[in-house]
């Protein structure tokens, strides 16, 4: 019976597990999310994996020979119990895939959803999960938010990715 089992893939090697993976003939999964990523002054946006480091394969232990997975180029190893992989509850990647097909998980949106006034959670940066409220947008790639910090508002101006409705 193929059951899902998940797979340790060497640090930033998750595509690279993939790819090996697939080649050997493995029923391979990767989730992915989309996100923006800055890099030299510029905005673009990028594939990411969901769960960094992991990956799933489908497996009929008893059929497909498992070790192989071991040896494989990005492959750290195999979350197992004791000598034997761990299977994961059945329909669990099968609802990942779902919601990554309906980008459930992407980090895309922009502050243009958000109104004055709504509340906000600074993600990143010296302001990192500091709560907030919405004031405006600067320009596509900043806004304006008031901090309540040391007990009073402050109107702060951060990019628009470090910003997500609370």
């Amino acid at each position: 019976m193929t059951a899902w089992y998940v797979v340790h893939a060497h640090a930033n090697a998750e595509t690279k597990a993939l790819t090996h993976l697939t080649r050997q003939g493995y029923d391979a999964y990767l989730p992915r999310q989309r996100r923006w990523r800055r890099h030299a002054r510029r905005r673009e946006l990028v594939l990411r994996p969901l769960f960094p480091r992991y990956l799933f394969v489908a497996l009929d232990l008893f059929e497909v020979p498992w070790r192989p997975i071991l040896s494989t180029v990005g492959v750290s190893g195999l979350v197992r119990y004791g000598e034997r992989p761990a299977p994961i509850p059945s329909g669990v990647v099968e609802e990942i895939r779902e919601q990554e097909r309906l980008h459930a998980f992407d980090h895309t949106a922009d502050a243009q959803n958000l109104r004055a006034g709504d509340q906000v959670r600074v993600m990143n940066g010296p302001f990192a999960d500091l709560m907030g409220k919405f004031c405006e947008l600067a320009d596509r790639e900043r806004v304006f938010v008031l901090l309540d910090m040391l007990g009073r508002e402050v109107r702060t101006c951060l990019a628009v990715e470090s910003v997500a409705p609370a």
